[in-house]
């Protein structure tokens, strides 16, 4: 039947959003399979940012990168990397366009939310051994309760060596747990605002229970962790004053859902986002690249990008420097003609959830990569907002490439809300944009994502640093 006239003018004004597992063909739908297989284990090996630069800066190896050297003029091809104290990481590949005229960057950050440990958290009390921890970024600290955890991290020693310690990952491991009332006597903790059922002071992890066998000896049960700790890695009480140690979910990444649409997994904000952009750099690479490509992988998002491993601070502006600077040209005036993703993921609408959201302008699992044109919080508080050029531009690219892409925002404006590293990088005069993989539980200890989404982001990063911009 020949459409009306005004069916006709829909489908050419109207802005159309479809489920991705509609659109795509069983062999498209296969890749996406394949495509999030290595991305599990990614999320398994790299729970916290050392381990995610780790294992990135062994898979760039592989791949021909080699440490960045300032001050070296670097010829179109070649790969380098350059790690900020294990914790952040800058990554890409020369371009044959003149460095003046501007570099192609994605940004995303390798930090999730986590219960850090405190500087002197191993305590005794009635006979227990327990870890006091300081929860980082923003989590519901009622959902870090009564689940297994697992330690991870680094211990920086008087004598200079470091402990990299694991515990809890491996299926003969320990593991660890904070502890939650039991229902017959929680009368007056079900008093508490949710916010307030867990206490942050009440996020104490049970490490052991066994005493050391000496009669004399005080705190038993403390002298006996201590003691394994010292016989296994070498520690002692002081070493924790210079340790970077955080109890995180323990377990593998699973797929959800008995169509396997679905990944759960702990840290997909926004680890997700680096591995995407990481896979898009290497298949960009493998033809000659045009732009100058610049991945980061940034830390201390979760907390505000303070500190130096944070995009607050001048360690991507330093690098851009060191980069141009074989060339004789300001680092200024590359970073303004700079054009940068910011990858982070979205909120996802949850449809269990559905009054903090405003329908028409959510993220919703299976309809693709989400391009947020701006964050932040009321009335737009510390967002980047996007210039509108740089949108159309990002636009074009997904559509001319077959991406499928939708928009998104945080939930209603007066809700809440939250901020990306885009202003961050925003403020060195370079054009940017927030765009990733819509999440459901964001910050939540097991965080889900659809497979369709993280390839159609993958493909999304791929198509802006290939593209004529």
């Amino acid at each position: 039947m020949e459409k009306t006239k005004g069916e006709l003018l829909k489908e050419q004004l109207f802005l159309k959003s479809e489920n991705a597992t509609n659109l795509l063909s069983d062999a498209e739908l296969q890749k996406v399979q394949d495509f999030c297989e290595p991305y599990k284990k990614f999320m398994d090996d790299a729970k916290i940012e050392n381990e995610a630069v780790a294992v990135t800066v062994e898979l760039l190896e592989k791949k021909g990168y080699r440490p960045f050297e300032a001050g070296k003029k670097y010829m179109p091809g070649e790969k380098f990397y350059s790690s900020n104290r294990g914790r952040a990481l800058i990554f890409g590949t020369m371009g044959s366009r003149p460095i003046e005229q501007g570099v192609k960057i994605l940004a995303s950050h390798i930090d999730s939310p986590r219960l850090d440990l405190k500087q002197r958290p191993l305590y005794e009390s009635e006979e227990l051994a327990l870890l006091k921890t300081h929860y980082y970024g923003g989590v519901r600290k009622y959902q870090w309760v009564a689940r297994p955890l697992a330690l991870h991290g680094d211990v920086y020693k008087k004598d200079g060596s470091v402990v990299h310690v694991t515990i809890g990952e491996d299926e003969n491991d320990p593991v660890f747990m904070v502890s939650d009332l039991l229902p017959h006597l929680s009368k007056d903790q079900n008093e508490r605002k949710l916010k307030d059922g867990i206490k942050g002071e009440e996020l104490n992890v049970v490490i052991g229970s066994q005493m050391f066998k000496d009669d004399k000896a005080s705190e038993k049960v403390k002298l006996n962790i201590l003691n394994i700790l010292f016989e296994k890695y070498g520690i002692i009480e002081g070493d924790f004053l210079s340790a970077e140690l955080t109890m995180v979910p323990a377990g593998k990444s699973k797929d959800v859902g008995l169509d396997r649409s679905l990944v759960g997994a702990y840290g997909h904000d926004d680890r997700v986002c680096a591995y995407t952009s990481l896979m898009a750099e290497l298949d960009y690479t493998e033809e000659n690249p045009e732009w100058t490509s610049v991945v980061v992988f940034a830390d201390k998002e979760e907390v505000g990008s303070d500190s130096n491993t944070g995009l607050h601070s001048s360690f991507l502006k330093y690098f851009i420097a060191d980069l141009a600077a074989a060339f004789n040209v300001p680092a200024r005036t590359v970073l303004s003609n700079s054009k940068c993703l910011s990858a982070d993921v979205s909120a996802a609408f949850d449809p269990t959830f559905p009054e903090v959201f405003e329908r028409r302008n959510s993220s919703f699992l299976n309809y693709g990569v989400c391009i947020v044109k701006y964050t932040g919080s009321g009335g737009k508080n510390g967002t980047n907002d996007c210039y509108a050029k740089f949108a159309g531009d990002v636009r074009r690219v997904m559509d001319d490439a077959g991406v499928i892409w939708q928009t998104g925002e945080l939930g209603k404006v007066d809700q809440g809300g939250g901020g990306t590293v885009a202003k961050f990088i925003s403020a060195l005069n370079v054009d940017v944009i927030d765009i990733g993989v819509p999440v459901m539980a964001m910050h939540s200890p097991f965080e889900i994502v659809a497979k369709t989404d993280v390839y159609m982001t993958y493909r999304a990063f791929y198509e802006f640093l290939k593209a004529k911009l």
